[in-house]
């Protein structure tokens, strides 16, 4: 049901049947790291090259998911997904694998609530009974292509991000039991003007806000009906930004209630400047640590507010500004 100008509401409350998270061996030595199916100790995974190997990130994810929901892969009916990659390649030739119908997306950091946005509102529908979304991202194979190769051992400003290894898929299914996805709104573009590839998180903060704004006004609540509200990877300064932007726009968003994956999934030793990013990010934290707490009965309904930078190598080169967006879902304990 439309509500609103930008949201869905699912009726028939979609069910998170189970999750996979993958991650890599950086990710492994932060606070997160017990709410992980597998990681892995390198950053090959066994094979010969950065791109193969998020490949295999994006499958372990699936089949995690398909095995703790005792499903079999014959029984998805769709996968959607993606990744910053050129022509998302890695989940496109990990979703070969499966063998489902695959929708391919890019919303860059903000793909992983893209795809759960989409696979709720297929289900609500009665187009499928059950359907992968996740997200994936690997920091050798990214950092080659959006900025040098991890070797060449460039020097990074404080307002940068560090790129997860690690990916995340749901499996979405109209009955059983577990985490119900009931609302989400679909954001727009947002370019403030900034340039700077560096600083992604400042970038995205306005359609993080824009997102969340749009949302409660949409469905009519006050930011109180969420025990957390979380962005995908703002990072320290990104997440400072939206912080005044909520204030200044008299926004009553409390911040113990507001909450960063790319904050969350790294500890203050790792040196990974503003924090953690990359579309695995939310992926990872949502579909780990935060389901895990939404299990144990410590959260019972959460805002999980993706965020994309819509860059290319080819636009900053050509002195494009950042476009971003953001895509928020709510997700709320059975029961609730």
């Amino acid at each position: 049901m439309q509500m609103g100008q930008r949201t869905w509401v699912f009726d028939q409350k979609p069910v998170i049947v189970a999750t996979g998270t993958i991650g890599g061996p950086f990710e492994g030595k932060g606070p997160l790291a017990d709410d992980f199916d597998m990681l892995h100790e390198d950053l090959w995974l066994g094979e010969d090259s950065y791109e193969k190997a998020h490949r295999l990130l994006f499958e372990q994810a699936c089949e995690t998911a398909l095995a703790k929901g005792r499903r079999h892969k014959e029984q998805v009916q769709y996968i959607l997904g993606g990744d910053l990659i050129n022509q998302i390649t890695p989940t496109s030739l990990a979703s070969r694998s499966i063998g489902a119908p695959y929708l391919g997306l890019f919303s860059a950091c903000a793909t992983s609530m893209e795809g759960l946005a989409l696979g709720a509102m297929i289900i609500n529908a009665g187009g499928a009974n059950y359907v992968i979304a996740g997200a994936s991202s690997h920091n050798a194979a990214v950092e080659k292509q959006f900025r040098y190769p991890t070797e060449y051992g460039g020097q990074k400003p404080p307002t940068s991000q560090w790129t997860i290894t690690g990916a995340g898929a749901a499996l979405l299914g109209n009955e059983g039991s577990g985490p119900r996805v009931t609302s989400a709104t679909i954001g727009k573009v947002i370019d403030m003007g900034l340039t700077d590839p560096f600083n992604m998180g400042g970038a995205m903060a306005p359609a993080a806000v824009d997102t969340i704004e749009a949302h409660l006004k949409d469905r009519g609540v006050d930011p109180s009906y969420y025990d957390l509200i979380v962005t995908g990877d703002l990072g320290r300064i990104g997440h400072s930004v939206s912080m005044d932007l909520f204030k200044k726009n008299g926004t009553p968003v409390k911040e113990e209630q507001y909450k960063d994956c790319g904050i969350m999934i790294y500890n203050e030793s790792q040196p990974v400047y503003s924090g953690g990013s990359g579309p695995g990010c939310s992926a990872v934290v949502a579909y780990g640590h935060l389901l895990n707490e939404m299990r144990k009965g410590k959260i019972n309904r959460m805002l999980v507010v993706a965020t994309g930078a819509l860059l290319s190598p080819l636009t900053y080169q050509q002195g494009e500004s950042i476009p971003c967006i953001a895509h928020a879902v709510s997700i709320e304990a059975e029961g609730e």
